[in-house]
């Protein structure tokens, strides 16, 4: 089979093994009107079903963290505030609140449609709330552009004339910690598609606030990723990569086992 119809074969597959039928006619419609539509899934992992897309890259989020557990991060301690940075359809946070059901979370997600779904996929968690914004290095307004890789891959940028439709509120983390009345942050997880180097150019005003960082590093879309994550995140002498992700800690809250980085990468 050609590239495009054994992808979607494999996709109808994986809809029907975990949507039943109602997940299999969903990827055929979906595929034959080549639009997106939704069905509902039961994930082991998580306290309530959740809504996905299909076609999308809704599949391929769900794999990362229920399937390979990416967020399975462990801690020495339990976390009891957590901020979901990129929160896209909320998957990781309906994970963090099934892992965690006693911790406080902040889902931030800038574009319009993946919001619609995040409200949807939390809204069974009274432990979460979600803010429609994009974490960036000050307060204004700023433009969402697609990147062209698919629901996950939706990036923000400094705000331009032909962007005007497709604007959504920046916002810096303190600011938001402030307005949700969040006095620091045990697990901060930040997959924020290349913003890392608007948001970690300066953490003086939050980085003390932080115990733990889980950050998935897009250096391949933007030199200076890594940099300022790095240069922005001084008093995490543990790190260790989960994953796809890169996490920093403060000593305290680092598992056992978890050794001290040999040199902190400054790219």
């Amino acid at each position: 089979m050609a590239g495009p119809f054994k992808q979607a074969f494999r996709d109808a597959q994986w809809c029907l093994r975990h949507g039943g039928l109602h997940g299999f006619s969903a990827a055929v419609a979906g595929r034959v009107a080549d639009t997106p539509v939704t069905f509902n899934v039961h994930a082991p992992l998580l306290e309530h079903p959740v809504t996905l897309r299909v076609p999308s890259t809704d599949v391929s989020t769900y794999k990362q963290v229920v399937t390979r557990q990416e967020y399975a991060v462990e801690l020495a301690k339990r976390p009891v505030t957590i901020v979901d940075a990129g929160a896209n359809i909320g998957l990781a946070s309906a994970y963090f609140a099934s892992r965690y059901p006693d911790a406080r979370i902040l889902a931030i997600e800038p574009e319009a449609q993946n919001y619609d779904l995040l409200l949807k996929n939390t809204a069974p968690y009274p432990n979460i709330q979600a803010v429609r914004a994009a974490l960036w290095s000050e307060s204004g307004v700023i433009g969402v552009v697609d990147s062209g890789t698919g629901a996950w891959g939706f990036r923000t940028e400094a705000l331009t004339d032909a962007m005007a439709a497709n604007s959504v509120r920046a916002a810096t983390l303190d600011e938001l910690l402030d307005e949700h009345d969040f006095d620091h942050v045990d697990l901060l997880k930040v997959d924020i598609e290349g913003a890392e180097v608007e948001v970690f150019a300066d953490t003086s005003a939050w980085i003390d606030r932080v115990n733990v960082v889980v950050a998935e590093l897009h250096e391949r879309y933007r030199t200076g990723c890594l940099r300022n994550f790095y240069n922005g995140t001084p008093g995490f002498p543990v790190e260790w990569t989960h994953g796809e992700s890169t996490i920093v800690a403060r000593r305290d809250w680092a598992a056992a086992g978890k050794s001290k980085a040999s040199q902190r990468h400054a790219a």
